[in-house]
């Protein structure tokens, strides 16, 4: 399912990693996308906005959600170049997005295939399609050169 406009939002979501990383956070980004147009994005910012919840997938909902005037963001693809948490998750189904691609797993927090699949929750009244590994290799060097660094 990935194509040609897929890369290209993820390359955007790597680079929003990237300037994570040079602010001192997790390198991780998100670009959330409707009718081929970034409506919202962002990277992770807890430590530097003093804000748990300041995770990338959620900035760029946040961002996206002003800018459209509603919480609810159907019809939207959310890239983000690390699997998503049990927070993020909670609010890209709360949001509606249609679509969730993410570059790499996140083996022990990742909520939608690695050690939760939240997803594929019956309770939940939305379904989100998701896939991932698009661009996982420019995203796992991203993150092991980002803690390599900090040890």
């Amino acid at each position: 399912m990935n194509n040609v406009a897929d890369e290209q939002w993820m390359q955007r979501a790597l680079m929003l990693a990237a300037q994570a990383a040079a602010n001192g956070e997790v390198p991780v980004g998100a670009v959330l996308v409707r009718d081929g147009q970034i409506v919202g994005e962002g990277f992770n910012q807890p430590i530097g906005s003093h804000d748990p919840t300041a995770h990338a997938e959620i900035v760029a909902l946040r961002t996206a959600a002003a800018n459209a005037g509603n919480y609810r963001l159907p019809d939207s693809t959310l890239y983000v170049t690390l699997e998503p948490c049990t927070m993020c998750i909670g609010a890209m189904i709360h949001a509606r997005v249609a679509r969730l691609v993410f570059a790499a797993r996140e083996p022990r927090a990742g909520a939608v295939c690695s050690q939760l699949q939240l997803c594929e929750h019956h309770s939940y009244n939305h379904k989100m399609q998701w896939s991932e590994g698009l661009l996982a290799a420019e995203s796992s060097a991203l993150l092991t050169a980002f803690f390599k660094s900090r040890r």
